[in-house]
């Protein structure tokens, strides 16, 4: 079984645990999410200071999916004979180069290159975490040590959009942006200082993740997944323009709103798997049926939430 660009045979069982390396990943993965969905919560001044609309400003999280896609079903091929420490850091250092370069952007065409340096930063890393992962720790040390990756992007999903919204009040949203310059920076200097050396291991396929296409049930399972997550992205991305342009709610009351998001989106991760005990299917049916009935919600009774929020102030 291949998992990211390492398989399982190259599970060094012996190995000591490099729990520093797998704490610094940690930090990368948390300052990989929060610099993908900062932009959720910062549409109207990024729109206002670009002179753009906010529709336009929404392309930021599209560009990055975008190359996301591409790096990770290239990557594997084209750093088959690097070594996987220079390949991590080399993802690191983007996520550097991403966050200066979006926080200084001067029009929307810079914009869009910084997002597009993080997209590649964010395919990179996760084609690649979980079995770099898997060749710092023993056997053994696994499963905790996928936890530990995990938990920052856990952490980071949670507070990244409403930290957003209350930085973008305070420091405008070139400040919030510029503020994952620094994290990514100590992960940088961390991965150098406690990544080992990993030579690419021996993969076992073609590498071709383009042929799993032929078969019937692949191709429409990507298909359906897709379309769910253009869905999601797409009512996650303009939920602020929708609160504050049709409810009207403030910058402090967004911040909680998008933490309350974040709250309940990892309590749903957390029990989902009970739901899922009872049969899968029905669990993948109903989470975009719910989905699809919240967007018709919003868009039914948005105003009427307006005029109660109104008579309540």
């Amino acid at each position: 079984m291949t998992i990211g660009t390492a398989s399982t045979c190259d599970i060094i069982p012996d190995r000591s645990p490099a729990w520093g390396a797998v704490l610094a990943m940690s930090l990368c993965c948390m300052v990989l999410v929060a610099s993908e969905f900062m932009p959720v919560s910062l549409l109207p001044p990024i729109a206002a200071d670009l002179h753009m609309t906010e529709g336009q400003a929404g392309q930021a999280i599209s560009v990055s999916g975008i190359f996301a896609v591409l790096t990770s079903l290239s990557i594997s091929g084209l750093t088959s004979r690097w070594d996987r420490r220079t390949v991590l850091l080399v993802l690191a250092l983007s996520l550097i180069v991403s966050g200066s370069v979006v926080a200084l952007a001067p029009n929307y065409t810079i914009l869009m290159l910084g997002r597009a340096v993080l997209g590649v930063a964010i395919g990179g890393f996760w084609s690649m975490s979980t079995a770099a992962v898997m060749r710092l720790v023993p056997e053994d040390s696994v499963p905790r040590a996928l936890a530990l990756l995990q938990g920052g992007t856990a952490l980071s999903s949670i507070v990244a959009a409403p930290l957003g919204s209350f930085l973008g009040g305070y420091i405008g949203w070139r400040g919030a942006f510029f503020c994952v310059v620094p994290l990514a920076a100590i992960a940088l200097v961390w991965l150098l200082a406690k990544l080992p050396s990993m030579q690419a291991g021996r993969g076992t396929g073609s590498g071709n993740v383009f042929k799993l296409l032929r078969q019937p049930v692949v191709a429409s399972g990507i298909v359906a997944i897709t379309l769910f997550f253009m869905g999601q992205f797409a009512l996650f991305t303009y939920l602020r323009p929708f609160l504050e342009m049709v409810t009207h709610v403030d910058v402090p009351t967004l911040s909680l709103i998008l933490l309350l998001l974040g709250i309940t989106g990892l309590a749903g991760t957390s029990l989902v798997g009970s739901f899922l005990k009872n049969g899968m299917y029905g669990v993948m049916i109903a989470i975009p049926l719910g989905m699809a009935a919240i967007a018709v919600a919003l868009i039914t009774f948005g105003d009427w939430l307006a005029g109660t929020a109104f008579l309540l102030g």
